[in-house]
């Protein structure tokens, strides 16, 4: 080929990668696969090697650049970023909007609301519609020059599409922020352990840290993305939606889970619409962006020291808060062992207000080393109880108190004793007060019984009533013992009589867990109904056969062996009342012998990956240990996956494998 030819051949080839780039990195759509498209790369690469001078600025090729850098060249910003100010309820969110109505002297009926992706700031600077400059947020005035490392990022064009009617001007200048997916997080972090590397921590540090690099070539293994938010320059918007459209045109990336509201109204809909559904998305976020609509309001209301006026942040409930440690109380379970409880300064957190975190024993006070008036951090997510995760120690004003364990049980004021080779203490009493009312309250909880109605309060004021002393007492329960009650009007004392009914057709596996026998949990539960197949072989148990059972140890066995020769009239009691028992299914055996365990935040629902690795003849176990089968990870998931690696266990898998594995 001439010159000539191989110029419009480079500039046909330019034109479709970028068009291809665009549809993929952009729109999420794609036309030829990437085998043909890495083809039209070499094919360009080829050519600009043969023909160097013929090489465009904004030729895909330049995505990764020479040699690493020495240092980052700081560059000033030709308009500040500011911060953004932040809030936490409808309240705050109202104050601001008064607040920009009295100085606009009238109301505001225009606002734009987006997601707030975690991830690093970055300015984009366009000359002539090419990719001159980028540079990170820095200070706000002054950032760094970080334009190599951005140009590995194929969501970022090097060269502006066309607007259709609009002239781009010579200068154009794009904020957008450098985010990591949290499936390329994942598989990050996998490679990570099977190379026997340290683990990151989060995304948005992962995505920071690889544009900081000062070696390109690390940026682009990362995969990163950059998702555009605003056209500082002028190309006649007149909205804040017109600039999200216009970064579309222009062949930017935005982030689709966007509103046009009319008013808060509709803002809080959105934002009540992404409190749960946001974990669902491929990005890490923890709130959302509130602007006024109008530019020219924008332009009026300006901002105030750091931060903009007429923008917002509002932040969705953090999973992790400081409060303070009001006092420490000890509480008895169903096996009588003493389980200590913070008292907290009342905070919201993950969506709720806590007052209460447990402490689970005295071992875990001495490491967390928590005292009375401390200043902690607390962390909650989804249904599970908080748990102190750290003590502000540092915060110490000298007036804090040690806890001291209680040598006898708070409830009946037995002695207070302590297992060889156990961390709990428990109640000498076998028949304390606060024992048996645990013992019923975990009998008629989801996991055993799970009669709808019957709640804690309910419970003890059965209890207190003498209307049931044992758990088989509950099925004897009349409409007349109801209604005398406190709160028991005729229509409630009806609708509770009728879940104690329909709960009677009960699993073996649920009917053996809500026996409440010390060391069987849900697991074991599941086992001993799997091989008795029924309650009456179940009764018959020996200490040998149970030992026989995989995982069920010499301490597991003499526990329901001690239970059985207790309760057999209590067994007998619940045959009276009628109790069907359902006896287990034959398993799926796609997974049979072998162990899983979760950790981090899911998508799916945990009790339902549960339940479909039993149902395939697996077991779900709490803890890391050799002998794992695989650890399955979702979001943030804590030191469970460090130690699965520094244990090589074989099977670390994210959630999306797990659902490919189980289907």
């Amino acid at each position: 080929m001439t010159e000539h030819e191989v110029k419009n051949r480079i500039d046909k080839l330019i034109l479709e990668i970028n068009h291809h780039r665009y549809l993929y990195h952009v729109l999420d759509r794609e036309e030829i696969s990437d085998g043909a498209l890495d083809s039209l790369k070499r094919e360009l690469d080829n050519l600009e090697k043969q023909f160097p001078k013929l090489k465009k600025v904004d030729s895909p090729t330049q995505r990764v650049s020479g040699q690493p850098l020495d240092k980052f060249v700081k560059v000033k910003h030709s308009k500040k970023v500011l911060s953004l100010a932040d809030a936490f309820s409808r309240s705050d969110i109202e104050d601001w909007r008064i607040r920009n109505e009295k100085i606009l002297k009238t109301e505001i009926k225009d606002y734009y609301t987006e997601l707030k992706l975690d991830g690093l700031t970055v300015v984009l600077t366009y000359k002539n519609g090419l990719f001159w400059r980028g540079a990170t947020r820095g200070d706000g005035s002054v950032g760094e020059d970080v334009t190599n490392n951005l140009k590995t990022i194929e969501s970022i064009p090097l060269s502006l599409r066309p607007l259709k009617g609009r002239k781009i001007p010579k200068i154009v200048e794009i904020r957008g922020e450098v985010v990591m997916s949290k499936d390329v997080f994942l598989k990050l972090n996998k490679q990570r352990a099977k190379d026997d590397k340290d683990l990151f921590a989060n995304p948005r540090n992962v995505a920071a840290g690889s544009i900081r690099q000062l070696n390109p070539k690390i940026a682009q293994s990362r995969k990163l993305d950059c998702l555009a938010f605003e056209i500082i320059s002028d190309l006649e918007q007149q909205t804040h939606q017109e600039v999200h459209q216009a970064l579309n045109d222009l062949g930017f990336k935005t982030n689709m889970d966007s509103r046009h509201c009319k008013n808060i109204d509709e803002v809080e809909k959105f934002l009540k619409h992404w409190v749960e559904k946001r974990k669902k998305l491929p990005y890490e976020t923890d709130g959302a962006v509130i602007v006024v609509n109008d530019l020219k309001q924008e332009k009026i209301l300006g901002h105030i020291g750091k931060a903009e006026r007429w923008m917002l942040a509002y932040k969705f409930p953090a999973e992790q808060v400081t409060t303070k440690v009001l006092d420490i109380e000890v509480q008895i379970g169903r096996t009588g062992a003493l389980t200590p409880v913070a008292i907290l300064e009342p905070v919201s957190v993950a969506g709720s207000t806590v007052s209460r975190a447990t402490l689970h024993n005295q071992d875990e006070i001495t490491r967390l080393d928590v005292r009375v008036g401390d200043t902690v951090i607390i962390q909650k997510a989804g249904d599970i109880i908080p748990d102190i995760v750290k003590t502000l120690i540092k915060l110490r004003s000298g007036k804090e108190k040690k806890f001291i364990f209680p040598k006898f049980c708070p409830s009946c004021h037995s002695p207070v004793t302590k297992k060889d080779g156990e961390v709990a203490y428990y109640c000498s009493n076998k028949k304390c007060y606060g024992q048996n009312v645990e013992a019923i309250i975990h009998f008629v909880s989801k996991k055993g019984f799970n009669i709808d109605g019957l709640g804690n309060s309910i419970v003890k004021q059965f209890v207190d009533q003498s209307l049931v002393v044992s758990p088989a007492d509950i099925f004897s329960l009349k409409i007349g013992d109801l209604e005398p009650l406190e709160g028991f009007a005729q229509k409630k004392s009806a609708k509770l009589l009728e879940a104690i009914e329909s709960s009677k057709k009960v699993d073996l596996s649920n009917f053996i867990y809500a026996l409440g026998i010390r060391h069987v949990g849900e697991e074991t539960s599941l086992l001993l109904a799997n091989y008795y197949t029924n309650l009456d072989k179940f009764r018959q148990a020996d200490f040998d056969e149970l030992q026989a059972i995989n995982d069920v140890g010499p301490e597991v066995a003499k526990s329901i062996i001690d239970w059985l020769d207790d309760n057999q009239e209590l067994l007998d009691n619940f045959l009276e009342q009628s109790i069907d028992i359902k006896n287990p299914k034959i398993l799926n055996s796609k997974l049979a012998g072998q162990t899983f365990l979760f950790t981090g935040s899911l998508a799916t629902d945990r009790d339902s990956a549960k339940n479909k690795v039993r149902n395939l003849g697996g077991k779900v176990v709490s803890s890391v240990s050799k002998k794992l089968d695989y650890l399955v990870f979702g979001d943030k998931p804590g030191s469970k996956l460090a130690k699965a690696k520094k244990l090589a266990i074989k099977n670390i898998i994210n959630e999306q494998e797990f659902l490919k594995l189980i289907k």
